[in-house]
């Protein structure tokens, strides 16, 4: 099972389900939230989907969308680093695999981080862990809980030690926010792999995950190649972790607003009136 299939081109009308095979009329799909009629596979979204299915409408401000990437390295392969993250840039949109600001969830303010694994497979380098951690600190600074949604292949490999070295910043601003007692709620969808699934995407007060997602650390096929041995059914999907306690809940994608709002109210109080907006983030 995997994740969005490629449209068939810039005018395509339909769109294959990758988890049972069904041509479906994209339309269709859109009113379903990218959600297969006939298995119930939750399609990858992007991050203008995730930000219809995820927060108020109309409520989201974004921040520090100035902090891009360097080449601290100067990596080199057959493609230098800088192009390729031009051609990302140029392909999504966006300057980084991380959008963060500050939103409405059932009418409660959040400080909010959404990744895009179009961008460099959501990869977690310097530019993403700053990012977060400006994010983090924002939220404990205005006492407002965290909601981040990971899709993400893990570090980006280009940056070396200094993508790994986000793992253990973004983790210490959590620890943190934590101090203050600011809730965080973490959502992973499909992929949630790699070192963001080895630090932040685990460590919320309540983790959620969509049906179907894969969540860990490397891919199945490189564990079975390492330890030589076929891997139960299921083994790193969503209902595998809930079934051992990994993780807290599966919510459907039509129920995830509705279920951080109810979270939110739980963990942070009832929520502010509808009427008032969010100050832009500075």
């Amino acid at each position: 099972m995997g994740g969005r299939s490629p449209d068939t081109g810039a005018g395509a009308i339909w769109e294959k389900c990758p988890g049972c095979g069904e041509i479906n009329y994209k339309k269709l799909l859109e009113r379903r939230l990218y959600v297969c009629p006939r298995c119930g596979h939750h399609l990858r979204l992007s991050v203008e989907q995730r930000l219809l299915v995820t927060v108020d409408r109309g409520s989201f401000r974004a921040r520090d969308a100035d902090v891009a990437a360097a080449d601290p390295l100067s990596f080199r392969d057959r493609v230098p680093y800088p192009d390729r993250l031009a051609a990302a840039r140029a392909a999504t949109g966006r300057s980084e695999a991380v959008l963060t600001g500050m939103a409405r969830i059932g009418g409660r303010p959040v400080a909010l981080g959404l990744f895009d694994f179009a961008f460099f497979g959501g990869s977690m380098g310097t530019a993403v862990g700053e990012r977060l951690t400006r994010l983090i600190e924002q939220a404990a600074r205005r006492r407002l809980p965290l909601v981040v949604v990971s899709a993400s292949g893990g570090a980006r490999m280009q940056e070396g030690i200094f993508s790994l070295l986000q793992m253990a910043k973004v983790t210490a601003a959590l620890a943190r926010l934590r101090a203050r007692h600011v809730p965080f709620l973490s959502v992973l969808s499909d992929p949630t792999t790699g070192g963001v699934a080895a630090s932040l995407a685990l460590l919320g007060d309540v983790n959620l995950a969509e049906p179907g997602a894969l969540v860990g650390f490397a891919g199945p096929r490189v564990i079975e190649q390492t330890i030589h041995q076929r891997l139960p059914p299921g083994f790193q999907r969503a209902e595998f972790l809930l079934e051992h306690g990994m993780i807290d809940l599966i919510v459907p994608r039509a129920e995830l607003r509705a279920t951080l709002a109810r979270l939110l109210d739980l963990l942070a109080g009832p929520a502010l009136a509808p009427h008032r907006r969010l100050r832009r983030a500075r």
